[in-house]
């Protein structure tokens, strides 16, 4: 709902993008052609992967062993951002999180 809401701002990590390509690649997803152009129809703001996100990851607890979602926690905790995910896993982390 809150991405739906069209009053909020959702970004995009450059995490989820390189997850979709890989995923896509080996057959495992099924995703648009051109993804900026969904995103963008969508209002939907990409969100680039920095340094200091990169070095959050290594205060983070190994809950979770997946290094996409490791970053997309380190990014929200670093952001002050809420994270939208359906993963169980990332309720263990002391990030705002929205299950999707």
């Amino acid at each position: 709902m809150a991405i739906r809401d069209g009053t909020n701002t959702v970004y995009v990590s450059a995490a989820v993008a390189w997850e979709i390509a890989i995923k896509r690649a080996l057959g495992k997803l099924d995703a648009p052609d051109d993804l900026v152009a969904v995103m963008e129809a969508n209002r939907f703001l990409p969100f680039p992967i920095t340094i200091a996100h990169a070095l959050t990851v290594l205060s983070l607890p190994d809950h979770h062993r997946d290094p996409f979602d490791r970053m997309l926690i380190a990014q929200a905790l670093h952001e002050g951002f809420r994270l939208v995910s359906r993963d169980p896993i990332i309720a263990r982390y002391a990030v705002p999180n929205l299950t999707a």
